[in-house]
């Protein structure tokens, strides 16, 4: 469930074999500025893999493959003097490595220009060099200018070794699924073998027995700290009793079992399959809400492509919850965003506790309440995103710039719900580009502005972006 860790990136500093002979102590010098310098401004961003210059044909191919043993997220392309780009083609283009070359220099002015200057800071035209045969070639990269002396260096660096590690964790990602999709909902429907062999995103079906048995063996002793951990987080409602805090508690505690023995990154159930058994003592509303603030990936209905949109979010632009578009507010120029009892607490008001609560009418059959916890987000900017299928089932990511109203809880809401306003300001507008983008019912949301990252996973993935 740890969606912090670091990226991890390997530097592939380039440097010219001619310079052996003429320059001797150039590389050794350049070699010492990248760990002295670079390494060091790159560390609270990345987890950065760096040993030597390379400049032969022989070397830069054991590096890339030393860096695809170790499993590393993308590669760093620096040019450390001017180098050929013919010697490292064959081993960029033959790489599955993300590629991002850094036009980066350790000179920041050339006032007072010497030969010693250029010789240390001429990376520049090598760059070009290779990009333009990477281009030609077909190979995908990215390529930023910044100087460390530069206010925002690292953010573009970060916001692509984000997305790299994203990609590479996705095309790992293990998906649950309770039940069964919600009959005859096609907006999220997908061929599993499609989302294996593009996303890479395993799945594997659970049963309504499993989490009924897991909640009813569910150790005594943890119910009760559950329980005690509910009384001091929420504000729970006067009528709850110890028998719903109980059934809720081990609701999250089979929860909590099946994603850790099953290894699971992200999950959905459809609540309709639940009640087909009448054992099912409560709906795992409280889990899920609960769950998506620690990292792992949600949508409801049986929406497996949902979840993996969720969980994808969160590690581009932590924290994110699942959510639905459920009204237009015309009057306000906005969205009424919420779902049955699921939203991350993340993302929750952080003047007041938030509301727990007993539905008052059950959503499918169980034995026992359902409670939700009933969190409203805290006000400010946000990225709204949707993971869908477009034409010719090809992925696309729709992306909009939105805002958190300051909204809600309001008083009779039994379910999370918050209001979300298009940073345009048109909710008409942006409701017609939404669905003429194809944007489904099931999205996510996250604070801050995400669509930086977001482009360029969708790049790495081979996937449209629309951003509307």
């Amino acid at each position: 469930m740890n969606n912090q860790k670091k990226p991890r990136i390997g530097i592939l500093g380039l440097t010219l074999d001619l310079y052996e002979t003429l320059e001797p102590e150039l590389r050794s010098q350049r070699e010492q500025w990248v760990k002295q310098t670079l390494l060091p401004a790159l560390e609270p961003i990345a987890d950065v893999r760096f040993g030597r210059a390379v400049y032969r044909p022989d070397d830069i191919e054991e590096t890339v493959r030393q860096y695809e043993a170790d499993g590393l997220d993308a590669m760093l392309v620096i040019c450390l003097t001017y180098s050929p780009s013919q010697i490292s083609l064959p081993s960029l283009k033959r790489t599955r490595l993300p590629i991002i070359v850094w036009n980066t220099q350790e000179l920041f002015s050339g006032d007072n220009f010497s030969p010693a200057d250029m010789a240390a800071n001429h990376g520049v035209h090598g760059t070009q060099d290779l990009c333009n045969v990477l281009l030609r070639s077909g190979v995908e990269f990215e390529y930023v200018t910044s100087h460390l002396q530069d206010s925002d260096a690292m953010v573009k660096l970060e916001d692509f070794f984000v997305s790299a590690a994203a990609v590479c964790r996705l095309r790992r990602a293990r998906l649950g699924l309770i039940g069964y999709p919600f009959p005859g909902m096609g907006d999220f429907a997908h061929d599993s073998t499609h989302l294996a062999a593009t996303l890479g995103c395993q799945w594997q079906s659970i049963s309504v027995e499993d989490y009924i048995e897991r909640a009813e063996s569910a150790e005594s002793g943890s119910v009760e700290k559950l329980i005690a951990e509910y009384r001091e987080k929420y504000d729970l409602a006067d009528d709850l009793t110890e028998a719903d805090l109980e059934v809720t508690a081990r609701a999250e505690l089979s929860m909590r079992s099946i994603i850790a023995e099953k290894k699971l990154d992200a999950f959905s159930y459809q609540f309709m399959a639940f009640g087909e058994n009448e054992r099912t003592i409560t709906l795992p509303f409280v889990a899920a809400s609960r769950l998506m603030a620690e990292g792992v990936g949600f949508a409801g209905e049986g929406d497996l492509v949902g979840a993996a949109g969720t969980w994808l979010l969160n590690i581009l632009k932590t924290p994110a919850s699942f959510s639905e578009i459920f009204t237009t507010d015309f009057a306000n120029e906005g969205v009424i965003m919420s779902h049955m009892g699921e939203a991350s607490t993340a993302l929750a008001r952080t003047d007041k506790k938030v509301r727990m609560i007993a539905r008052t009418n059950k959503i499918s059959r169980t034995r026992e309440r359902q409670l939700a916890l009933v969190a409203s987000f805290q006000p400010g900017p946000a990225t709204l995103f949707a993971l869908c299928l477009g034409p010719n089932q090809k992925w696309r990511f729709v992306v909009s710039q939105m805002n958190i109203d300051d909204f809600g809880p309001l008083p009779s809401m039994e379910t999370p719900h918050f209001r979300l306003v298009p940073e345009g300001g048109d909710i008409r507008e942006f409701l017609t580009s939404y669905a003429k983008a194809g944007g489904p019912h099931h999205n996510a949301v996250c604070f801050g502005d995400a669509r930086a990252r977001l482009k360029l996973t969708a790049n790495l993935l081979g996937a449209e972006y629309c951003e509307v």
